[in-house]
């Protein structure tokens, strides 16, 4: 399954714009933070996604995490 990158808009509605793939982690990650120092991190973020297709990773990147629960001293 391959490895997407896209371009993620930071306002109030997320904006996804795929801008390639690769089959490697390793490379898709090294191209994203080549990517990173060319862009405006405050408008814009570049993010690696994997999945089976576009669909299921724009997907992933439009899914709301869950915030991690409070244990321990963290409360």
């Amino acid at each position: 399954m391959p490895y997407y990158i896209y371009r993620v808009s930071t306002g109030p509605v997320k904006i996804l714009e795929k801008i390639t793939e690769f089959d490697a982690f390793k490379d898709a990650s090294a191209e994203a933070k080549r990517m990173r120092k060319e862009v405006d991190l405050a408008k814009m973020k570049i993010k690696v996604v994997f999945g089976e297709n576009e669909i299921q990773a724009e997907e992933a990147l439009m899914s709301v995490r869950e915030a991690e629960p409070l244990t321990g001293d963290d409360w």
